[in-house]
């Protein structure tokens, strides 16, 4: 599934229960950032070694993805109200951290 058809489904979802009215910009930035703060709250006091081997319990993995796809979620719908194509913006963002960052030859 790409961006666009993720949007389709997440609008469609928002609008068949009426919440457009409160998906504004701001709410919908403050909306990913208190999700990325509900994944921040799973790695925080663990060491990257902790979290590696938590994950390996299947509802543990289930809800750092939840909270995971709750942040795209969010950004998604942000993008669309501001009417930002992600997929072109991704595309675009990686062309201008290839040329910031070009790979060096090793030797």
């Amino acid at each position: 599934m790409d961006f666009r058809e993720l949007e389709e489904k997440l609008v469609a979802f928002r609008d068949a229960r009426g919440w457009k009215s409160y998906h504004t910009p701001k709410n919908l930035a403050i909306s990913a950032a208190v999700e990325l703060g509900e994944l921040l709250e799973h790695f925080q006091w663990e060491s990257d070694e902790e979290i590696l081997e938590a994950v390996k319990d299947p509802g543990k993995k289930e809800a750092i993805a939840d909270e995971i796809a709750d942040v795209v979620i969010y950004l998604t719908l942000l993008a669309h109200e501001l009417g930002i194509d992600l997929d072109e913006a991704i595309e675009r963002k990686i062309k201008k951290n290839a040329d910031k960052y070009p790979v060096r030859a090793s030797g």
